[in-house]
C-alpha cells in the first residue's frame, strides 16, 4: 500500500483521478491473460502533465508503472505491482486527421473503432484490425504490435505508425521517428548489435517476441518509431501518435474454403496469398461447433472440417468477385462458398470475431486458457507445425479451439490446462510448445507480444547476445527499470501469479445449481477471461451489454469489473460482505444481456443474485428489498383496493414519504393499478381445441391486464382453449434479482404445481411479460435442480411471438407500410431471443427501428434510491435517443412493462405490447 499522505500530495496535482480504494485495484487486478497482479493505485490521466507528474511519483517512491488502454492484453503486460494508467478514460480523443495526407494524429486511448469511424467518412481507414476493435485502444495495439485479420494486405501496427510522442524512464519527453538521435547512445547501441539485429530479428512478418529492433538498421530507414512499437510499455509512455491511413477498397469478397482439417488447409496457403487477397483466416471445426452451441446456429460453410475464410478486393464489385473466381480455380479446397451478400458476410466473420471468447471453452465445456495462443511460423512451415502441435497437445492430454491468421502463419489457440491444480504442467508445456516452434523457425508470438505469459520463454528462441541486446535497448529509455519491470526483460516466470492456480473450490450454499460450472461458483466468476466485450459500443453507440458501462465508461460499471471483484471474493481476498462488493454490484441491472452477449458465457445476473443470497442470509436487507424484491407481495394485497392504493398514490406528500421508506426514488411515479385485474375481468371459454396455459403474471394481473386479455383473444381466434392456473403464481422474479433465492424458490416451486399437470399432457406455456417468461425459462431449473418436472416446464414455455410463429394456421395482419419502434426487453434478448418477432413483422410489411440497449430500468433497478440518474442515463443512450430520432407517427411496441414505464416517466410516450398491435387495438 502507498502512504495516503503520499497520495493525496499526487492527487492535488493530477487533472485526472488516482484510485487506491480494494475495489479498484481487484478491477485492474488482471487483463486478458491468465495473470493476477494487483496494483497498488490505478491512476486516470487527463492530461500529458498528469502523465508526467505519476511517472515522477512512481520514480520517487520506487514504484512500477503499467500503461494500459482497453485491458484486453492475452499476455499479461498490462498488470502490473504498481501504478496503472489507464489511458481509455481520459486520453480517448483522435486530435486530427488529414485526409490528404491520410494521416491522423490520436492519443493513447482512443478506441480503433472510433478512429475507424473518423476515417470512414474521408474514404479512409486504418489497416490493422484486430477482433477486439470495439474496444482495444491504439495505444495497447501499438504496445503489442497488433495485426489482424488484414494485416496480410495492409500490414500490423508498425507499418502504421509515423511518429510517437512519448515520456521515457526518466521522465524526458521525445518524439521519435526515423531519427536515432532522438535517444542519445542510439546510434551507437545499433553500430554495437549489427550482426544479431541482422541474423536473429525480422526473419519474418509475424516474428512479434522480443524488440523490433531490425527497424533500427539502415536498410530498414532507422526508424527509431517503429523499433519502439511492440515494446510493450517498457521503454516509454505514449503521449500521441501519428499514425498512416489506407483507402478502403471499392468492395469486397468473401470466399470461403473447405478442407478435410486445418492443416491440410494450412498445407494451401502458399496457393491462396498467391492470388493477392487481403486476408486469410482460418478456423477449425472445433470452433464452429462451439459456435453453433453458443448462439443455435452458424451461417452454412462448405464441406470440410477446417476452413480459410478468403476476402478479395477490386475496385468495383465485378472486380472483387473475378479474384473471387481465380482463387477457386487456383487453390486446393474441397469445397467451397463467394459470398457477396453483407449480412451474411458479417455474420460468417463475426465467428472469427467471438473465437477470443468462446475459445476459452473447450468443447466438452472445461475452461481454456491463454498462454500459447498467438505463435507463428513462417506460412510455409504452418502445417507441418500444426501437425506436431497437434501431436505436443495430445502427448500433454490437453485441447484447444484453433483459428488465427493463417494467411500470416500465425495461429490462436486456448487449451484446457488445469492450471488451478497443475501449473507445473502448465509451465513444462510452454518450454515444450517453445521448442517445437523455435524448431519450425518460428515466433513464440506473431501479435500479442510476450509479456508475462512468454517473456521467460525467450531464452529458448534468442540467444544470449540478442537478450543482451534487448536489455540494453530498454536500458536507453528505462535505465531504472520502471516502467513496466519484469516483461521482455528481467522476465517474471511464466507460471508464477497465475489467477487461477491454487483456488478452492466454492461450492453452491442453497444458491443456483450453476449446472454449467459444476456448482462451483468459483469457476462460474472465472470464466470471465477479460476480452473485454462488454466495453465495446462504449460513448452512446448502443448495445446491450454492459448497461451501466455504456452510460459511465468506467471499468467498475463492466461486467469484467465485476466478474474481477468476484474472483478476489472467491479467492478470499475480498469479504463477501464488504463495501467492495456492494460498490461493484450496486449498478449492476441484472439486465442478463451478458448471459447471452459475453463470448465467455459470464452470467452476471445469477453471479450478483448469489452473492446478494450468500451476503444477506439471515440478516436485516434494505429497505428496497423487502418493497421491490417482494413486489407481487404487496400487489396482491393492494389489488384488492386498486382505486383506494391509487388515490393514496397520488398524494404528493404521503408518495414521497412512501419512497423514501422503500427505498424508492422520490422522482419516480408509482404506476396506476388497473381498477379490474386480470382475473377479475378473465372469462374461461369452453371449447374442444387443443389447450394453451397462459401465464398471466404479477405485472399484467395487476398493471396491464388489457395484454393478457388481447393474447387470450388471439389464441382463442386460433382455435385454441385458453387456460390460466387456478391461483396467481409467480415466478420469483423480483425475489432473485434481490438475491431472496429462498423465496425465489417458494414461489417457483408453487408454479411447477400449477403448471407441471398441463405440460405433462404436452401442453405449451404462453407468457406475457418477457422477463418473467424469461425466469421461468432460465432460472426455474438452476433454482430447482432436484425437481424433474422443472425443467419440463422451462422447456414447455414459449413467448407469444414464439408460439404464433410456430403455428401454421396463423396468419398476420397486413400493416405494410406501417413504422415501429421496437424496444425488445433485455431478458428476452438474452434469454428468449427476438427472432420470432421480427419474422412476424417482416411477414406484417412492417418497418421496424430495433432499439438495440436497454430501457435502463430493468426491473427494480432503476426504481431505487441512487439510481434514477444512471437509469436516466443508460436510456438516453437507446430508448430515448430512439424516440427522439423516430419520425412522425411512428408507435412504440414493447412487451416488457419496465420498458413501457420508462418511456412513459421519462419521455410521455405510450408503448403497446405485441398482442395490442396484432389485433388492432
Amino acid at each position: 500500500m502507498i502512504d495516503d499522505r503520499v497520495v493525496a500530495a499526487l492527487r492535488n496535482r493530477l487533472a485526472g483521478e488516482i484510485d487506491t480504494s480494494a475495489r479498484r485495484r481487484a478491477e485492474y487486478s488482471s487483463d486478458a491473460s491468465n495473470y493476477r497482479v494487483r496494483p497498488a493505485a490505478v491512476v486516470f490521466p487527463r492530461t500529458d502533465d498528469d502523465v508526467a507528474a505519476t511517472l515522477a511519483f512512481a520514480r520517487d517512491e520506487g514504484l512500477a508503472i503499467t500503461a494500459r488502454g482497453g485491458g484486453t492484453s492475452v499476455a499479461g503486460n498490462a498488470v502490473g505491482p504498481g501504478l496503472v494508467l489507464d489511458f481509455s478514460r481520459h486520453f480517448d480523443r483522435v486530435l486530427d486527421l488529414d485526409p490528404a495526407a491520410r494521416t491522423a494524429r490520436v492519443q493513447p486511448g482512443v478506441v480503433l473503432s472510433h478512429l475507424q469511424a473518423a476515417a470512414r467518412t474521408h474514404g479512409l481507414r486504418f489497416g490493422p484490425d484486430p477482433s477486439t476493435q470495439d474496444r482495444c485502444t491504439l495505444g495497447g495495439m501499438i504496445g503489442n504490435n497488433a495485426c489482424g485479420p488484414h494485416a496480410l494486405a495492409w500490414g500490423r501496427t508498425s507499418d502504421a505508425v509515423r511518429t510517437l510522442r512519448v515520456l521515457d524512464g526518466t521522465g524526458a519527453e521525445r518524439l521519435l521517428g526515423d531519427d536515432p538521435a532522438a535517444v542519445p547512445g542510439l546510434a551507437e547501441f545499433t553500430l554495437a548489435n549489427l550482426a544479431v539485429l541482422r541474423t536473429e530479428l525480422g526473419r519474418f512478418d509475424r516474428q512479434a517476441s522480443g524488440y523490433a529492433l531490425e527497424h533500427l538498421l539502415p536498410e530498414r530507414h532507422s526508424s527509431v518509431a517503429k523499433a519502439f512499437v511492440g515494446s510493450e510499455g517498457t521503454c516509454g509512455l505514449l503521449l500521441e501518435a501519428e499514425v498512416a491511413l489506407t483507402p478502403l477498397p471499392g468492395a469486397t469478397v468473401l470466399t470461403v474454403l473447405g478442407y478435410p482439417d486445418i492443416a491440410t488447409a494450412a498445407d494451401d496457403v502458399a496457393a491462396v496469398t498467391g492470388c493477392a487477397p487481403v486476408a486469410v483466416e482460418g478456423i477449425d471445426a472445433g470452433l464452429v461447433d462451439v459456435v453453433r452451441a453458443h448462439r443455435g446456429t452458424v451461417p452454412a460453410l462448405p464441406r470440410g472440417r477446417g476452413w480459410l475464410f478468403v476476402e478479395t478486393a477490386g475496385a468495383t464489385a465485378a472486380e472483387a468477385r473475378a479474384h473471387a473466381d481465380a482463387l477457386v480455380r487456383a487453390v486446393g479446397a474441397i469445397d467451397h462458398r463467394i459470398v457477396t451478400d453483407a449480412g451474411e458476410t458479417a455474420a460468417l466473420w463475426r465467428i472469427r470475431a467471438d473465437g477470443a471468447g468462446l475459445a476459452g471453452r473447450s468443447p466438452d465445456g472445461r475452461p481454456a486458457w491463454p498462454g500459447w495462443e498467438d505463435a507463428a511460423v513462417p506460412p510455409e512451415r504452418l502445417g507441418a507445425y500444426l501437425r506436431d502441435f497437434a501431436s505436443l497437445t495430445a502427448g500433454y492430454d490437453v485441447s484447444g479451439l484453433l483459428y488465427g491468421h493463417l494467411g500470416d502463419g500465425c495461429i490462436h489457440v486456448r487449451l484446457d490446462f488445469p492450471i488451478d491444480r497443475a501449473p507445473e504442467r502448465f509451465r513444462a508445456f510452454l518450454f515444450d510448445a517453445a521448442e517445437l516452434a523455435v524448431r519450425h523457425g518460428g515466433s513464440l508470438s506473431g501479435e500479442h507480444g510476450d509479456g508475462r505469459a512468454r517473456s521467460e520463454l525467450l531464452a529458448v528462441m534468442y540467444s544470449p547476445a540478442a537478450r543482451a541486446a534487448f536489455a540494453g535497448f530498454k536500458a536507453l529509455f528505462d535505465p531504472d527499470d520502471r516502467l513496466n519491470p519484469g516483461v521482455l526483460v528481467a522476465p517474471e516466470p511464466v507460471d508464477g501469479d497465475l489467477r487461477v492456480a491454487g483456488l478452492a473450490p466454492v461450492p453452491a450454499a442453497g444458491g443456483f445449481a450453476l449446472a454449467g460450472d459444476a456448482g462451483d461458483l468459483g469457476t462460474a466468476v472465472h470464466r470471465c477471461v477479460g476480452v473485454g466485450k462488454c466495453r465495446a459500443d462504449s460513448r452512446g453507440a448502443g448495445g446491450f451489454m454492459c448497461p451501466s458501462y455504456l452510460a459511465t465508461a468506467d471499468e467498475k460499471d463492466s461486467t469484467r469489473g465485476r466478474a474481477r471483484v468476484l474472483q478476489e471474493v472467491v479467492r478470499g481476498a475480498l469479504d463477501w460482505r464488504g463495501p467492495e462488493v456492494a460498490e461493484s454490484l450496486d449498478l449492476c441491472l441484472s439486465c442478463k444481456a451478458c448471459h447471452s452477449d459475453c463470448p465467455a458465457g459470464v452470467d452476471m445476473a445469477t453471479y450478483k443474485a448469489e452473492t446478494l443470497h450468500r451476503r444477506y442470509r439471515g440478516r436485516v436487507r434494505p429497505a428496497d428489498h423487502y418493497a421491490l424484491g417482494q413486489l407481487p407481495r404487496w400487489l396482491a394485497a393492494a389489488g384488492r383496493a386498486p382505486r383506494l392504493v391509487n388515490a393514496l398514490a397520488a398524494n404528493a406528500r404521503l408518495r414521497g414519504l412512501g419512497l423514501r421508506a422503500a427505498g424508492i426514488d422520490p422522482r419516480r411515479e408509482i404506476p396506476a393499478l388497473a381498477p379490474r385485474g386480470f382475473r377479475r375481468s378473465w372469462r374461461e371459454r369452453g371449447g374442444g381445441g387443443p389447450e394453451v396455459m397462459l401465464w398471466v403474471d404479477t405485472f399484467t394481473e395487476h398493471f396491464d391486464p388489457g395484454n393478457g386479455l388481447a393474447a387470450a383473444r388471439l389464441l382463442e381466434r386460433l382455435g385454441y382453449r385458453v387456460r390460466i392456473t387456478g391461483r396467481q403464481v409467480c415466478c420469483g422474479l423480483t425475489w432473485i434479482s434481490t438475491g431472496q433465492l429462498d423465496g425465489a424458490r417458494a414461489r417457483l416451486r408453487a408454479s411447477v404445481e400449477a403448471l407441471a399437470g398441463h405440460v405433462a399432457a404436452g401442453g405449451l406455456v404462453v407468457g406475457i411479460e418477457p422477463s418473467c417468461t424469461a425466469a421461468l425459462r432460465a432460472d426455474l431449473p438452476e433454482l430447482l435442480p432436484d425437481d424433474p418436472r422443472a425443467a419440463a416446464v422451462a422447456a414447455a414455455v414459449r413467448t407469444l411471438a414464439e408460439f404464433l410463429d410456430a403455428d401454421p394456421g396463423w396468419r398476420p395482419p397486413d400493416r405494410t407500410g406501417e413504422r415501429v419502434l421496437v424496444q425488445p426487453h433485455c431478458h428476452q434478448h438474452a434469454v428468449l431471443g427476438f427472432d420470432a418477432e421480427r419474422r412476424i413483422f417482416a411477414r406484417m410489411g412492417v418497418a421496424v427501428t430495433e432499439i438495440a440497449g436497454c430501457c435502463g430500468l430493468a426491473g427494480n433497478f432503476g426504481m431505487q434510491r441512487g439510481h434514477y440518474e444512471l437509469s436516466a442515463a443508460i436510456a438516453r443512450t437507446g430508448l430515448l435517443a430512439a424516440l427522439d430520432a423516430a419520425t412522425a407517427g411512428t408507435e412504440l411496441l414493447a412487451d416488457g412493462f419496465s420498458c413501457r414505464t420508462q418511456a412513459e416517466q421519462l419521455a410521455g410516450r405510450t408503448g403497446r405490447h405485441l398482442a395490442r398491435y396484432l389485433l388492432g387495438e
